[in-house]
């Protein structure tokens, strides 16, 4: 992929201390995370040591209708330790036949889970719901850093409806308020917030931005893109006094893991010799995608793989 990149708005922290008195939060869209995927070796393996960095990771679509890519990336995470890695998941949502799921990603010796629900947006079969994919809400307990509580309210937004999930967000806010009675709210995922899909003259009617309750952490400015566009979809919005305190400042900032990692942006894609078959290597040799054609169809020139999309990260004190 020409141009690509894949950055990571993590942390970055000014010493080892603050490393080790840290807790690593992060939102990450692998893009069409399922069994494809963790039947490669390169990408599945890529996938772990990223999600290795993170005490809590909000992982969104999820397209693994029996969980069994969940159940091997868990089987990786926990390999040399049984118990490193716990999960939570959601029911599979959306509208119509297309469904992903949220799944949290989370050390059990760091935080542990106290409750969670499923917000109900409305009447789907209806057509008067507001979310294509309804926040999955978790509340955590983290007895190691300032904030002892706090919830993490996840989005994969829509991007032909960015502006109106993004607001819907402010009300998904105060149902979590009310239902446990909690001021310390994390809203964390790709919501689509930039470029097209959220022109600045449409900033004014999003209550999450014009609300004094909440801080943004990743601004307009950023680019949290894997390819070569220049956008802020990814963002991490934070409510409550208590969690906003405990933020380490400036600890939401770029990331370039394929630099860190030593990969490439250069896919090799080679045309069988029968003109049916397109596959993709990564320089190490690794397929990273296989595409068959009808006889219609010859090979493309170029094909462009859903490679995970960057991250989202935050650190709070300890």
């Amino acid at each position: 992929m020409k141009g690509a990149r894949l950055v990571v708005a993590l942390l970055a922290l000014a010493g080892l201390l603050h490393v080790a008195l840290s807790l690593r939060i992060a939102a990450f869209n692998i893009r069409t995370f399922g069994d494809t995927k963790m039947s490669n070796a390169t990408l599945s393996n890529y996938i772990v040591q990223i999600l290795r960095r993170y005490d809590i990771t909000v992982i969104q679509e999820v397209r693994d209708s029996h969980l069994t890519a969940v159940g091997r990336l868990l089987d990786m995470l926990n390999r040399d330790d049984p118990n490193a890695f716990h999960y939570v998941v959601s029911e599979p949502l959306g509208r119509n036949s297309y469904k992903e799921r949220y799944l949290f990603v989370f050390r059990p010796d760091q935080v542990s889970v106290l409750d969670a629900y499923q917000y109900d947006d409305g009447c789907e079969p209806c057509g008067n719901d507001t979310f294509s994919r309804e926040p999955a809400v978790v509340r955590f307990f983290s007895p190691l850093t300032e904030v002892r509580e706090f919830a993490i309210v996840p989005l994969h937004a829509a991007p032909l409806d960015a502006v109106a999930e993004m607001d819907a967000l402010y009300d998904v806010y105060l149902d979590v308020r009310h239902k446990w009675d909690l001021e310390d709210i994390l809203l964390m995922g790709d919501f689509n917030a930039g470029c097209s899909y959220v022109v600045p003259s449409e900033w004014s009617s999003i209550r999450l931005r014009t609300s004094p309750t909440f801080q943004w952490l990743i601004p307009d400015t950023a680019d949290t893109t894997a390819t070569a566009t220049h956008c802020a979809y990814d963002r991490i919005v934070v409510a409550g006094t208590l969690l906003q305190r405990a933020i380490v400042p400036d600890s939401a900032a770029p990331f370039d893991f394929q630099a860190a990692f030593g990969l490439s942006n250069q896919l090799v894609c080679v045309c069988s010799s029968d003109g049916h078959r397109t596959e993709c290597r990564d320089p190490s040799g690794s397929t990273v995608c296989r595409v068959h054609h009808q006889d219609r169809h010859p090979c493309p020139h170029r094909l462009i793989p859903h490679r995970p999309r960057p991250s989202v990260t935050i650190t709070l004190w300890r």
